[in-house]
């Protein structure tokens, strides 16, 4: 069982996930790991309509919530560390996400009038 203070960590990283543009998923191979330890292991995978250059389904990372915490430090940081080079910030990364929205939009259009024409 785990206790209040446990349950609130939870949340906090889940929270921070989201804020990323992930969400938490079961692990598609965890069950190859031999090691019993490895039983309490997340996948982190694209929140619908986030992240767009990643499949639904892409295991972006995998570990324990200790691991999970540790990774999206690193992630934060890079994204720190990118604003102060100005190499990138948070309006520059939504323009880029938008833009490959429109691009997977307009070959989906594409493909279904080709799809469409063939079926004809």
């Amino acid at each position: 069982m785990s206790g209040w203070n446990t349950i609130q960590e939870v949340r906090r990283i889940e929270e921070q996930v989201m804020s990323l543009g992930f969400k938490f998923s079961n692990p598609k191979h965890a069950g190859h790991w031999a090691d019993p330890g490895h039983q309490d292991m997340v996948s982190l995978v694209p929140a619908d309509e986030c992240l767009p250059v990643y499949c639904r389904d892409a295991e972006i990372f995998t570990g324990t919530l200790a691991d999970v915490r540790t990774w999206l430090r690193g992630v934060e940081w890079a994204r720190g560390y990118d604003m102060l080079n100005k190499i990138s910030n948070d309006d520059k990364r939504m323009a880029a996400e938008q833009k490959e929205r429109n691009r997977q939009l307009m070959n989906s259009i594409k493909e279904s009038k080709r799809v469409e024409g063939v079926l004809k």
